[in-house]
């Protein structure tokens, strides 16, 4: 189990185009929907993504008996195969679900650790059937001091009345781990990052001298403590609240025109707000708590009500227990940059892909997202609820509006390798030109085949090129080389054979590397 990820094979993906959006520059803006087993997915992502995502979040079956979840893993450990195939039992009917679980989840944690960026946080959502074994596993896979903290996010927003129980259950769990703490800790100094409340859109409506600014609430969030003192706005409206500041610290700041109050809807003054300025460094915000009521974070019904504006043909019924947006942006917001990649392998009704979208939308932001999902609905409802985000949907005072993004809809492809360490012929050379140039270079790939077939890029003063023909056998030679429209120091070239003297190689400060043999194993 330990080392199964090691064990998945490589595939390549599949672009569908006719299931992509493009935005109005006819650019998928970097995001992907990813329909197949995330195990393979990630394999298939590594080669391009790892160590480049900032914000990974999942939400993986809670092994609560109720689920059907199968296990798809191709592997030829024994003690691994005879739980996969196999539909979980309940609890007291399948007394090594919980051991089925983890095999599950090891190998897929495994791999999206290394997705993330030195500074990266993954958040993963669970409850108390798994929590325990959920915490072991990524104290071991991240390393226990790299935890992060456990999110208590309540979940309903109203009683439960379940006689049945002495404990009702208002609340989920999300626990957070970073790649490195130290790394992470090197980022909070030189920038606001894991504030929340501090994000938003900077512009200068009452011309301010110093520039654009932004503005978060000045009153305290529940649990947040403050001081209590009655503040009266310049219409003579009245707050009696618990505020962020004591009464002298706010005079200075209304004194100083950095307090401002909206406009209610009825058109009175409301609540004070404190100003902040694009030109300023941003050190604003309060650190981010382990209690997150459902008037910050949503709850299920917030979720289950904003599908249904979705997909109001549904019914309600378009997907079970989907993750409210607010959830998503509440973690986004804490833990991305504006040109962050966030991740999501347990994709669902893709409320990940509407969260990236809504949050580009309130900062001007460039983030991409990559949509993982094994189930049938990837098409239907996952990617098709991120299509109706982007080209607007309802028509009532809440209905979303367009948004100017596209995502590419990619499928799970054949392998690159056969079991005898072959090239599988049924790869296209595409395919394997991406592979061969990210495990080179780690570098985004562009198709140059206009300029040469056989040219994959330059990096680093080298440039690489790929002789491949399926089911051909290519050769190395001086009329091979003499066509090549570009010579780098040095110039490495794959091909099937090599006629050259390796001496005179060397000369020339040109490297071959054999197919399939010298082609690097991820």
């Amino acid at each position: 189990m330990v080392n199964h990820h090691r064990d998945v094979p490589y595939r390549v993906l599949e672009r569908v185009p006719e299931k992509g959006v493009l935005d109005s520059h006819g650019s998928d803006c970097r995001n992907m929907i990813i329909h197949g087993d995330n195990l393979e997915a990630l394999k298939a992502l590594l080669p391009e993504y790892e160590g480049k995502v900032d914000c990974i979040y999942i939400d993986p079956p809670y092994n609560t008996g109720e689920e059907k979840w199968i296990y798809n893993d191709n592997v030829n450990d024994p003690r691994i195969r005879k739980w996969f195939g196999q539909v979980v039992g309940k609890e007291g009917e399948d007394f090594s679900r919980h051991d089925k679980w983890l095999c599950m989840m090891y190998p897929r944690i495994q791999l999206l650790r290394r997705m993330l960026s030195p500074t990266g946080l993954i958040f993963i959502s669970i409850d108390d059937n798994e929590q325990a074994n959920l915490k072991s596993i990524c104290d071991e896979i991240f390393c226990a001091n790299n935890f992060q903290g456990c999110i208590h996010w309540r979940r309903r927003h109203n009683q439960p009345n379940d006689k049945t129980k002495l404990i009702g259950l208002v609340a989920e769990y999300i626990l957070c781990y970073s790649k490195s703490k130290e790394a992470l800790k090197q980022l909070m100094k030189s920038e606001s990052y894991g504030k929340v409340e501090v994000t938003g859109k900077f512009s200068n409506p009452d011309n301010d001298p110093r520039g654009d600014w932004a503005s978060k609430p000045w009153k305290a969030a529940t649990g947040q403590g403050g001081t209590a003192y009655e503040i009266v706005a310049p219409d003579g409206t009245t707050f009696n609240e618990v505020w962020l500041g004591g009464r002298d610290t706010f005079e200075n700041l209304l004194e100083d025109n950095r307090i401002y109050f909206p406009r209610s809807r009825g058109g009175k003054a409301g609540s004070p707000r404190k100003k902040y300025y694009k030109s300023e460094r941003v050190d604003e915000g309060q650190c981010a708590t382990n209690w997150w009521p459902n008037d910050v974070a949503g709850s299920n019904q917030n979720a289950t009500d904003a599908l249904a504006s979705v997909f109001p043909e549904f019914d309600g019924k378009a997907f079970d227990n989907p993750k409210p947006v607010e959830l998503l942006l509440r973690i986004i917001g804490m833990s991305t940059h504006r040109d962050s990649i966030v991740l999501d392998a347990f994709a669902g009704s893709g409320t990940t892909g509407e969260a990236v979208l809504a949050q580009n939308r309130s900062d001007a932001g460039g983030r991409s997202f990559i949509l993982i999902e094994m189930g049938d609905y990837a098409d239907d409802v996952t990617a098709e609820r991120v299509r109706r985000v982007i080209h607007g949907y309802g028509e009532s005072k809440s209905a979303v509006e367009v948004v100017d993004s596209g995502f590419s809809y990619y499928e799970l492809g054949p392998s690159l390798f056969r079991g005898d360490g072959t090239l599988n012929p049924d790869v296209a050379r595409a395919g394997l030109a991406r592979y061969i140039w990210a495990t080179e270079t780690r570098a985004p790939y562009e198709d140059l085949t206009d300029e040469h077939s056989y040219l994959l890029g330059e990096h680093a003063q080298a440039v690489y090129y790929l002789a491949w023909e399926p089911g051909e056998e290519t050769t190395l030679a001086y009329d091979l080389l003499r066509e090549l429209p570009r010579r780098g120091a040095p110039t490495v070239i794959y091909a099937d054979r090599c006629a050259i003297a390796p001496e005179r190689l060397d000369e020339m400060n040109v490297v071959f590397k054999r197919i399939p043999d010298q082609i690097a194993r991820i």
